[in-house]
């Protein structure tokens, strides 16, 4: 039975000439092509579950609407308590 070879996709990437400069030499260094440098970039990513920094939200989202006993409308005019805030600082030269 033939092994069934998987399709392959083209993808653009863009690179400024620094990245495009490291992924080269990497290329000439292996003595491979720049397609199978960014492959094996990809699959190493993949493979350490790499992913991008967490946003503050996520470092939180486990406290967001864990404190009780507080009146349910603290956020309702927070944007208009704020602006207030702005106005007086500002009539007041700071």
């Amino acid at each position: 039975m033939r092994e069934r070879q998987k399709q392959s996709t083209t993808i653009s990437v863009r690179l400024n000439d620094d990245e495009e400069g490291t992924v080269r030499g990497l290329a000439r260094r292996q003595k491979s092509s720049v397609s199978d440098v960014i492959r094996d970039a990809v699959r190493v990513y993949v493979r350490n579950g790499k992913e991008r920094p967490p946003r503050p939200y996520d470092e939180i989202v486990d406290l967001i609407g864990s404190v009780t006993d507080l009146p349910p409308d603290l956020s309702d005019s927070t944007g208009e308590q704020f602006a207030e805030i702005l106005r007086r600082n500002a009539a007041h030269g700071r």
